[in-house]
């Protein structure tokens, strides 16, 4: 037999190879996916048959051809076990008997080569497979990476939305919250300041109803990116509507706040043209600046959002720096304006009266009702603390209200021999010209008995200064029912003297400030004043009642002047009504 190194293939060797490869990929089909058409498989096929028959044949003999057979099945994806099986078993009973291949150790040539294609292929196999692992971990690390992006941005765009203004993009309420409230809770050191700006604009209302909300937003997008670009290093933030707040942290002091309000308003002044028109809008400012330590979140911006109603109210277009006295007499203001309903409901408020004397005979001709009020936390409160606010709020009605009814009580209750005096009783402006006064007049005077001629009410001089005639026509009424009327404080307001011809008066009372110069040496001007209105007022057939009198010396000169009446300390303290009784009997 020939040996290895000189044996050839038979001469029908081709058509052995296009049959062995036909078998084998037989064999294989359906056992992988395989991305080649059938004719492609074949190709291949043939070409390894070829290498797998020479390496059978080669001197010397090489195992590796049958590795990198085996490698080559599995890059062609012809990667399965069965795959595998089938290609050994076909080379193994096929392959030397399809192209005739008869040498002397061929079987066990045979043998090993196909132990090399298992191993080349088990190698490949592993190669690929780790691979194919690494690639997928590769794409599942790469699509969470792109997933955590993904993430991160969808979650720094709600952050986003959720922090800021969607007109202005500025910071919205909470991010400013949160930021004064780092700034309050980490001091860097003890004496740390922080300061407030908070913003309002001026009449802003006026823009949206003369121009539309449509230009109102962008005229306040305007004045967004001007702070913003004022302001640089400054957290603004727009806290709703045309409110917006700076935060200024780690101050010098009110000093550097300042100057951060006045470059807000001057950023904010600047006229804008917004569509086609040009808008000018003014704001107001308040400020509060206070070392860290000693300052909350809460009561700092509560202490910038009256200060900038103090801007306001001073006018506007300004700023204003909080003022801890101030607010205090304020919220004692407020508190005092809520607790007067309570008061009235609990019978807090009583009643003093001061006498008004003859300075003809000395005699006693009336007494005013002085409210007081005898509060459960600050004791006794004279009309100074309360009437003013009372007179803001309307909640002078119902307090007026009692007075009158109360005074008008007390007095019909009186009995002297020898004329009973009249009680005389301020009338606010909003009772003046409240709808119904005379009908609550005449009621009161039938409930309590009190004759009319014994009632006296006085108003000020700006109760008549009005467009309005019903005040006029109601204090008509309340004449013609016998009811005195009486001007209080005359010569301090706009002392018309026409409105003296036409109105039911009967009295005037003379300011106290006129009769305070009466005490000098030479008052000559005060007197000549005084004497002016007393003559006046008596061509007008009314009586004259000076208030203040405090001093003998005033009363006398009062006397010669010809005034009718005083009231003053020197002639009565303000007293309860069982002191006032004991002086008539």
């Amino acid at each position: 037999m020939a040996s290895p190194a000189t044996a050839t293939q038979p001469s029908g060797a081709s058509s052995g190879i296009e049959a062995f490869t036909q078998e084998w990929a037989n064999a294989i089909a359906g056992t992988s996916y395989l991305p080649m058409t059938q004719a492609q498989l074949k190709k291949l096929l043939n070409r390894l048959a070829r290498q797998l028959a020479a390496a059978l044949l080669a001197e010397p003999f090489d195992l590796r051809a049958g590795q990198r057979v085996g490698t080559e099945l599995v890059a062609a994806h012809i990667a399965s076990a069965e795959a595998l099986g089938r290609t050994v078993e076909v080379v193994q009973l096929r392959l030397v008997r399809d192209l005739g291949l008869v040498t002397e150790d061929v079987a066990d040539r045979l043998a090993r080569l196909l132990a090399a294609v298992t191993t080349g292929y088990t190698r490949a196999l592993r190669d690929r497979t780790l691979d194919e692992q690494e690639s997928i971990r590769r794409a599942a690390l790469a699509q969470r990476t792109k997933a955590e992006r993904a993430l991160r941005a969808s979650e720094a765009r709600f952050r986003h939305q959720a922090t800021h203004d969607s007109l202005t993009d500025l910071p919205n309420r909470n991010l400013f919250t949160e930021r004064l409230t780092a700034a309050l809770a980490a001091p860097q050191r003890d004496t740390d300041r922080v300061g407030l700006c908070f913003l309002d604009l001026d009449q802003f209302k006026r823009v949206n109803d003369q121009y539309g909300h449509q230009t109102g937003d962008r005229v306040l997008t305007d004045v967004a990116n001007r702070l913003r670009q004022a302001l640089t290093g400054h957290l603004v933030a727009r806290l709703g509507g045309d409110a917006f707040v700076i935060l200024i942290e780690r101050t010098g002091g009110t000093r550097d706040v300042i100057a951060v309000a006045e470059a807000a308003l001057a950023a904010v002044h600047e006229p804008a043209t917004v569509a086609g028109h040009e808008v000018t809008v003014r704001t107001s400012i308040g400020i509060a600046e206070r070392q860290v330590a000693d300052a909350s979140a809460n009561e700092l911006m509560r202490a910038a959002d009256c200060t900038l109603h103090w801007a306001k109210a001073a006018g506007g277009g300004q700023w204003m720096l909080y003022d801890a006295e101030r607010d205090r007499r304020e919220l004692t203001r407020q508190a005092l304006t809520a607790a007067i309903p309570a008061g009235l409901d609990r019978g807090e408020f009583y009643l003093d009266y001061q006498p008004l004397t003859s300075l003809r005979d000395g005699r006693l001709l009336g007494v005013e009702a002085l409210v007081r009020w005898r509060h459960p936390e600050l004791g006794v409160l004279r009309p100074g603390r309360f009437i003013g606010l009372a007179e803001e709020t309307g909640l002078i009605v119902p307090l007026g209200g009692w007075v009158l009814a109360e005074a008008c009580r007390t007095a019909g209750s009186w009995s002297v021999t020898g004329g009973t005096p009249f009680v005389s009783v301020n009338l606010a402006v909003r009772q003046v010209h409240r709808p119904g006064l005379v009908q609550e007049v005449r009621t009161l005077l039938r409930h309590t008995g009190l004759p009319p001629e014994r009632l006296q009410l006085e108003i000020t001089e700006s109760a008549m200064m009005s467009p309005a005639d019903e005040p006029v026509r109601a204090l008509r009424h309340l004449a013609d029912l016998g009811v005195r009327i009486a001007i209080d404080d005359f010569g301090t307001g706009y002392s018309n003297l026409a409105y003296l011809r036409d109105l039911p008066v009967t009295e005037l009372k003379v300011a106290g400030e006129f009769v305070a110069g009466l005490r000098t040496q030479e008052p000559q001007a005060d007197e000549r004043i005084v004497a002016s209105l007393v003559s006046l007022a008596h061509a007008l057939d009314l009586t004259v009642t000076a208030e203040g009198v405090e001093t003998a010396g005033q009363a006398e000169r009062l006397r010669a002047i010809g005034c009718d009446a005083a009231q003053g300390w020197h002639f009565g303290r303000p007293e309860p009504a069982d002191r006032i009784l004991a002086r008539l009997g």
